[in-house]
């Protein structure tokens, strides 16, 4: 791994998570492509890098959307959106994460479109992660770990979990369990340390009900846009 500070975005006062996420979701306008189609993902700091997107939209064929929330603010910006299946391989993927390791492994899925994130994901050539300083962590675990389950399954899946010594919750929204995109529900398993993600993410991914594990591992990240009190770093994963 190379870490670098982004040259052109260095500022000496403290900022706060918000303008951290402002700076990060402007840097990622270097990665993108100008006539190409971009893949946007979703979350606070992807929002930020929608509204530094409006700013080249004449420049950008479209984008493919990993949510119901990103598209709607791609569209209120004027960038077309296109479905996935339309829109072929996809030079660059840039979202956020809940947590990042040293490998470039994330913990996603915060904002519960885990599933439509790592399908778009896995149709780009280049992950590239924007995130503030906080995200960053030596193992992934302490950010409780969502994962998509088919509701009739989700009790035999958070024992699974306890097997593993993690406690699984269902995510609920307004006092009724939370309903993602894809009409599923989400556990949330802390008590877990992530030492192998890409084993624990194959695991996992086999076990009958789960839609969708919040670790990506097999798409982790190519580069991570790192907001700090410096400025934005560029880290480079092999």
């Amino acid at each position: 791994m190379v870490c670098k500070r982004y040259k052109g975005i260095v500022s000496n006062k403290y900022m706060t998570q918000d303008e951290l996420k402002t700076l990060v979701g402007q840097a990622a306008l270097a990665y993108v492509t100008p006539g190409e189609i971009v893949g946007v993902g979703t979350g606070s700091t992807v929002n930020k890098f929608i509204a530094a997107l409006a700013g080249m939209k004449a420049r950008v064929r479209g984008a493919v959307s990993s949510s119901e929330a990103s598209t709607a603010l791609l569209r209120e910006a004027g960038i077309a959106v296109l479905p996935a299946h339309e829109a072929g391989e996809l030079a660059v993927y840039i979202d956020g994460a809940d947590e990042i390791d040293g490998r470039g492994c994330m913990i996603k899925g915060g904002g519960a479109a885990l599933t439509r994130e790592k399908i778009v994901a896995a149709q780009a050539r280049r992950f590239i992660c924007i995130a503030d300083a906080s995200k960053r962590v030596d193992v992934l675990g302490a950010f409780p770990l969502p994962v998509e389950v088919i509701p009739m399954a989700g009790a035999r899946i958070a024992r699974q979990f306890a097997a593993l010594g993690g406690q699984a919750t269902l995510r609920l929204k307004g006092g009724a369990p939370l309903v993602t995109d894809n009409g599923q529900h989400i556990l949330d398993v802390r008590g877990l340390s992530i030492t192998d993600p890409l084993a624990l993410e194959t695991e996992v991914n086999q076990w009958p009900g789960v839609v969708t594990v919040g670790i990506f591992a097999r798409q982790r990240a190519s580069v991570c846009l790192l907001g700090t009190e410096a400025g934005v770093q560029t880290l480079h994963f092999d």
